[in-house]
């Protein structure tokens, strides 16, 4: 099996650097097959950027660790996932407006003591499947389970869906970009990403959007 990003088909961990740009930004969740937008506008990043453009295009995203002293430069959770720039654009005013499409999740073996003003961490994919085994657990999705408690979502807060593009989703990709667009906070997305296959992911979305809404009903207060 294998992962295409754009033009490019990563099959097994030699075809990604084993070091690289990170990208901390709290509260952003990019997994495996999924895209996500991003608009960039900080000098460090968008010299990062630059570097990643002038070479593989691979970016890592991973959040800021939860218990990190405020700081410029805090302390990175272990988990993030590797991303690939499919689509890039200038706004004319300084930003670069990019599309990241998700490869591998990835662990942090160290931070490098880099020259560049942006950090730049030196990886390990070993302990993912994401290459090897893209679609693991899809099998396993309780679909109902989880569209009931999307409708749910959506019902709480005077919204709709594309139900068309939801019904021709498969497994996989309707996991991935459930988990993706869903509003909670940094330590919810980290568990998203962590979590091993897409049942166990599926079930821990389920899970987390229950109790939100156990909480929204009990305090009369609106979902968010």
């Amino acid at each position: 099996m294998a992962v295409l990003a754009g033009n490019r088909l990563y099959e097994t961990a030699a075809d990604l650097p084993a070091c690289g740009p990170g990208f901390p930004l709290a509260g952003a969740l990019l997994l495996p097959n999924g895209q996500l937008p991003l608009n960039i506008f900080e000098p460090r990043y968008l010299e990062m950027l630059d570097a990643a453009m002038a070479g593989d295009r691979v970016i890592g995203m991973i959040q800021p660790a939860f218990d990190a002293e405020p700081s410029s430069r805090p302390a990175l959770c272990d988990v993030g996932c590797l991303g690939r720039v499919t689509q890039f654009s200038e706004s004319g005013d300084g930003r670069y407006l990019i599309t990241l499409s998700g490869i591998s999740r990835f662990r942090v073996v160290e931070e490098l003591a880099a020259a560049a003003s942006y950090r730049q961490c030196r990886v390990s994919l070993d302990d993912f499947s994401d290459l090897s085994e893209p679609r693991q657990g899809e099998d396993e999705v309780d679909r109902a389970a989880l569209l009931r408690t999307f409708r749910s979502y959506l019902s709480a807060n005077d919204l709709d869906a594309d139900w068309e593009s939801v019904d021709r989703a498969s497994n996989a990709g309707l996991v991935t970009a459930l988990c993706m667009m869903s509003p909670w906070g940094p330590p919810e997305k980290q568990a998203l990403l962590e979590s091993p296959d897409h049942a166990s992911r599926a079930r821990t979305l389920i899970a987390i959007t229950e109790i939100a809404l156990a909480g929204a009903d009990a305090s009369g207060a609106p979902l968010q």
